[in-house]
């Protein structure tokens, strides 16, 4: 099934590493070669920057969604192709879920995590049922995996929910599982 709209979630910290900052470049020119739109969250520092200047400079199409404090803030980036504002976070995220025909999420801090882990929860309930790709750069979310590994083992959660989501190493492998992985069977969303 071909995707066209793909979320991207990612840190907005300036400070990331370049091995960080290049991954995710790379996804925004691998996204825009391959006629992908992405969706983010119209930050203007940090991964969400890189992916969208990837994207942007690869001739592509990016589209933000930022709550007006953050523009008021300055923090929206300039150069977008389409700018959509919300009143609050919550309205943000929701908006990105529903533009999605799938997510991948780059690395991040909380507001990353937060992002990635209400969209796996929206998933786990039948929610949102597109795929979810998680770029782990550098091994950046290995300690998440085995976390989530620990909720399985320790009954937190059940084994068929770590199929929610696909890990990807490099920005090529997560363009080639976009295309590949197919939505969520809803009759699974059982708790």
């Amino acid at each position: 099934m071909e995707r066209t709209t793909i979320v991207v979630y990612g840190a907005s910290s300036p400070k990331a590493e370049d091995v960080f900052s290049s991954s995710a470049y790379e996804l925004g020119t691998l996204l825009a070669g391959a006629g992908k739109t992405i969706v983010t969250g119209a930050g203007s520092t940090g991964l969400m920057a890189s992916v969208e200047n990837g994207a942007l400079q690869a001739g592509g199409t990016a589209i933000g969604i930022i709550p007006q404090f953050m523009i008021d803030n300055g923090w929206l980036h300039q150069g977008l192709t389409r700018v959509i504002t919300t009143e609050t976070m919550h309205q943000r995220k929701e908006r990105m879920a529903q533009m999605a025909d799938a997510v991948i999420a780059l690395p991040g801090g909380t507001g990353t995590f937060e992002e990635l882990f209400e969209v796996i929860t929206w998933k786990m309930l039948g929610i949102f049922v597109k795929p979810i790709v998680i770029l782990n750069t550098d091994g950046y979310y290995d300690p998440m995996f085995a976390m989530l590994d620990r909720a399985v083992e320790r009954h937190f959660m059940s084994s068929r929910f770590t199929g929610l989501w696909a890990v990807a190493d490099t920005p090529q492998q997560a363009l080639e599982l976009l295309d590949t992985l197919p939505d969520w069977d809803c009759s699974e969303s059982k708790i």
